[in-house]
């Protein structure tokens, strides 16, 4: 019979002898896993056989060392270790079974694999057909890898290769041979019952402790075997006990890490078994607080002070409370079931409609939103709505019940009185209170957008007027704020009829109005406009009993100056305004590129006024004052003068004006005074003749105004130690009559300290008597424009004359300015004026010069008294 007939026969009779007692053996083997195993039991009961013979012709010495080598093997095989969080158990009885096979040959390690299998695979496993296979297996794999490692041993010692690093390379390839073979057969048995053969990786993860099992036993077996070829049986007898002790250590960590393990397992089961109780314990109260809740809120639903209401997603009402049925003025069973944007005005319920997909689509989560709604009676309301997702409907619920049904929440609030006084707050925040026109900012806002239009489409064009009356303050100084209030009142009037209806008309402040027209016909309407404004507000006004003749001067702008702001526009409406009122007021002008130039220039001149106060740039002129009879001087009028380091001699009449305008007035004021005190205190020093010599100073109203004038003064006579009957400040009559009740007090101040008070320029201000004799003035000066006359026109020669009478009769001095001719002088002598100044009798001096005049004053007055003496 040959080795296929052989192999046939052999696997036939498990087979036949399995189909008896299969489904006992066998429940989960095939046909196929059965046929392997019966030939692999063959093999494996031959090999064992052939083993176990050829053992027993060894000596009794070397049979008594393979005995009991093999049942170390199989004792230690009753003892593997586990290694903790593994499901892997190793067997250290692999080192003796390759003992053997170096000590005593194939056969020999043979019977040791099969001692120490037995032993196992009782221990591990149950079923028979295990019990038989795997000692098998062991025996065919050791009889073939033994064999084979002979034949590699004998194969090298024929090359020469020797030694035992040869010898420990060889036993390691031992191993792995061993380690391929030994579960290979074992686990084909596993993949035919599953029909299916593993992966490399899959073996690998199933076996691969195996082969780190058998590479740490052949390391150890080639140790000993080398010591035993070297000090013979005592190295077994040696490191038999060693062996055992370092298995047993290892034994009793694996065992009190697996204790361990167990005892944190159980902590760890306790501990979830606690929170497990925990969490079923919350839950239970959750769920009681949640029925709380549920309850809570039905209460605050039904009780609310505000209108709520559940909406399903389409927009029906599925449940109003009282409030919003109040708020509605329906029932709640009329109104269940209806869209509630039938409740609103139609604009509204479509941004509604659109707004809540948002909210069902999850694009918001909520949103509010301010809606007008018709109740059943009664006027349009306001409401604040506050929509969002109330509950989430259940897609694997089939029938849905209210309870479950997606919807939303609406919390709807009347806010109609917030909305009126919101309406009532915008019209005041853009509208004045005193004439309900525009104010500033509304006005701003539309010239803003009329600008931004402009820019888009030129043909959209517009003026800006800027609109002041003159004189008003009159008004209000003569009749009160209240009659002032009257006029505009009926002058905004006036002028709303005079305008378009898409023109609009504010008040900027004050009695200061602006109008933003079109004109897309270009400017004529503008002037026409203005024009007709001009006649409307000449015509009187009756306030309080009383006529009122006022005009008021308009400036006008135009939007081809293409501007980027409204402050621009405005600015040069500002101006044009005006160079109106420069015009001689009751007039209009339109804005041109010199209007901002001059501008521009007065704000540079500004600048560098105040760097000539910080650079001492300025200084002063003194023209002296004569008495006419006799011809004695008697002081000096202070002139300031500005010698600008680029554009040369600069006159009062260019830099004083710009100074009026803004606040430097008052510096050059202080400045005047306060240097001529110390120029008197000079003079008094060198020519003691001239202590009773004056000097007289102008100043402003807006000086007089200001708080601490007088002792500013009183500071400046003291520290110069001047007497103050020697400084006088005039001031113009114009200004003293439009600020008469403010400067009133300061003057009272000034005269009871000494200082000497003049009214300049007088017979151009309309002054009345009672006020001239009241006022705590000392002197008049005539204006020149009357001196200027005296001779050409008796209406001049008249006005002086009774000047001078009044001031006769008043106790004032009276001084004549602008005496340019001896016939002027003449006059003047004839009409006894007191005193006199002008080009005739000196201009304006410099310091040295005014020194020299004082010098010849101080000698003739020596003469005078030498000669009286």
């Amino acid at each position: 019979m040959n080795e296929a007939q052989t192999v046939a026969a052999a696997a036939a009779a498990p087979e036949t002898a399995a189909g008896g007692v299969g489904q006992r053996f066998f429940p989960d083997y095939n046909a196929a896993a059965r046929r392997y195993w019966a030939v692999l039991v063959a093999a494996g009961l031959a090999a064992a056989g052939f083993s176990a013979m050829r053992v027993a012709s060894l000596s009794s010495a070397n049979l008594s060392q393979v005995l009991a080598i093999g049942l170390v093997a199989a004792v230690v095989g009753l003892f593997p270790l586990h290694p903790p969080k593994t499901k892997v158990s190793i067997a250290a009885g692999d080192i003796f079974i390759f003992l053997l096979l170096l000590l005593h040959g194939t056969e020999a390690a043979v019977v040791g694999a099969v001692m120490e299998s037995v032993v196992c695979v009782w221990r591990t496993s149950k079923r028979w057909s295990s019990r038989i296979a795997s000692p098998a297996a062991a025996a065919v794999a050791m009889l073939i890898c033994g064999h084979g490692f002979k034949a590699m041993v004998a194969g090298l010692a024929r090359a020469g290769i020797a030694g035992d690093g040869v010898m420990f390379g060889a036993v390691m390839l031992l191993a792995a041979c061993y380690f391929v073979v030994s579960p290979t057969l074992v686990a084909i048995v596993i993949y035919l019952k599953r029909n299916q053969w593993p992966s490399l990786a899959e073996w690998l993860k199933s076996f691969g402790w195996l082969g780190l099992s058998y590479a740490a036993s052949a390391s150890v077996t080639a140790v000993l075997y080398l010591a035993f070829r070297q000090f013979g049986l005592s190295t077994l007898i040696i490191a038999l006990p060693m062996i055992a002790m370092f298995l047993a250590t290892l034994h009793y960590y694996f065992a009190q890490q697996e204790a361990t393990e167990r005892e944190a397992a159980e902590r760890s089961n306790r501990e979830r078994a606690e929170a497990a109780h925990r969490e079923a314990t919350q839950q239970a109260h959750y769920l009681s607080e949640l029925e709380r809740s549920e309850k809570r809120f039905q209460s605050a639903f039904t009780h609310a002070a505000i209108g709520m209401g559940l909406v399903s997603v389409d927009g029906r009402l599925l449940r109003a409370n009282h409030a919003l049925c109040t708020l509605l003025q329906q029932s709640a069973d009329g109104i269940c079931g209806m869209p509630f944007s039938e409740f609103l005005v139609p604009e509204d319920a479509n941004t509604l409609d659109a707004q809540l997909q948002r909210v069902v689509t999850r694009q918001l989560d909520a949103l509010v939103l301010e809606l007008r709604c018709r109740p059943r009676e009664g006027a349009e309301l306001w409401i604040l709505l506050h929509c969002a997702i109330f509950s989430d409907a259940d897609e694997s619920e089939p029938n849905l019940t209210f309870e479950s049904e997606a919807c939303l929440i609406f919390q709807v609030q009347d806010i109609t009185d917030r909305r009126l006084a919101e309406s009532r707050l915008q019209y005041i925040a853009y509208h004045d209170g005193l004439t309900q026109l525009a104010n500033r900012n509304r006005f701003y806002e539309c010239l803003t957008q009329a600008i931004e239009a402009y820019r888009r489409d030129p043909s959209l064009q517009f003026a800006v007027m800027y609109l002041d009356f003159d004189r008003f303050k009159r008004i209000n100084d003569s009749m009160g704020h209240s009659a002032g209030d009257k006029f505009l009142v009926r002058a905004a009037r006036r002028i709303k009829r005079v305008v378009r209806p898409t023109d609009l008309v504010a008040r900027l402040g004050g009695d200061e109005f602006a109008i933003l027209s079109e004109t897309r016909g270009g400017t004529h309407h503008a002037v026409v406009l203005a024009e007709r404004l001009q006649e409307t507000l000449r015509e009187p006004f009756r306030i309080a009993g009383t006529e009122i003749s006022t005009s008021a001067s308009i400036g006008i702008t135009f939007s081809d100056r293409a501007y980027e702001t409204p402050e621009e526009a405005m600015r040069d409406a500002d101006l044009a305004m005006y160079k109106a009122k420069s015009k001689g007021r009751a007039c209009y002008a339109l804005f041109d590129a010199s209007l901002y130039e001059q501008a521009t220039e007065r704000l540079r001149l500004e600048s560098e006024l105040q760097q000539a106060l910080a650079c001492d740039q300025l200084s002063l002129a003194f023209q002296p004052l004569y008495r006419i009879e006799p011809h004695r001087l008697v002081g000096f009028e202070a002139l300031m003068r500005w010698d600008h380091p680029q554009r040369g001699s600069i006159g009062p009449g260019t830099f004083i004006p710009v100074a009026e305008e803004s606040a430097l007035i008052n510096q050059l004021t202080r400045w005047a005074i306060r240097r001529v005190c110390r120029q008197l205190r000079t003079w008094h020093d060198q020519y003691p003749a001239s202590r009773e010599l004056g000097v007289h100073v102008n100043i402003s109203g807006k000086d007089l105004t200001g708080p601490q004038f007088a002792s500013f003064v009183r500071e400046s006579l003291r520290e110069a130690g001047v007497p103050p009957s020697c400084l006088t400040l005039e001031i113009t009559e114009s200004t003293l009559m439009q600020k008469l009740e403010s400067v009133l007090g300061t003057l009272k101040e000034l005269r009871e300290l000494g200082v000497g008070l003049s009214v300049d320029d007088f017979g151009t201000g309309y002054s009345s008597l009672s006020y001239l004799s009241a006022l705590p003035i000392t002197s008049l000066k005539i204006d020149r424009s009357f001196v200027r006359q005296i001779g050409e026109t008796k209406e001049s020669e008249e006005i002086v004359r009774a000047i001078v009478r009044l001031g006769d009769a008043l106790g004032k001095r009276v001084i004549a300015e602008g005496v340019e001719t001896e016939a002027q002088l003449a006059c003047l002598r004839q009409l006894q004026c007191d005193c006199a100044q002008g080009f005739l009798l000196s201009r304006p001096l410099g310091l040295a010069q005014a020194g020299a005049v004082l010098a010849t004053f101080a000698a003739q007055d020596q003469e005078q008294l030498d000669a009286a003496a």
